[in-house]
């Protein structure tokens, strides 16, 4: 009876591990797709901003995006380099700053915006 216990707890204890593992997995695959879908529309954002910029300005040279293209660039470059080993939180902060980026670009483009306000 003893052994057929400890069989049962030994069983039961690595169930636990496995759905622990699987469910910090999932938590990792979930923040990892989070993070792609976010950089995926601040990619999409810059394009449209560099688009908006470049209707207003003519054809002077202006690039105000590459940086920020630059830097979703990076930050790609870093998932792919360090995405299978960061943390869920580390993987939370690059997420942050896409969406920092991205709500320095809509203030961006509301300025070029109430800009254009005057002209129409």
């Amino acid at each position: 009876m003893t052994v057929l216990l400890t069989l049962l707890l030994a069983v039961l204890a690595a169930a636990v591990v496995a759905f622990s593992l699987r469910l910090g997995s999932s938590r990792r695959q979930r923040a990892v797709r989070e993070l792609l879908d976010a950089a995926d529309a601040l990619e999409a954002r810059l394009r449209t901003a560099r688009a908006e910029i470049e209707a207003v300005a003519g054809d002077l040279n202006l690039d105000p995006v590459g940086e920020a293209m630059r830097e979703m660039l990076r930050q790609r470059l870093w998932l792919r380099d360090h995405g299978d080993s960061a943390s869920v939180e580390q993987l939370a902060e690059v997420r942050l700053s896409i969406d920092t980026a991205r709500g320095r670009i809509e203030q961006q483009l509301s300025q070029i915006e109430r800009a254009r306000a005057p002209l129409a």
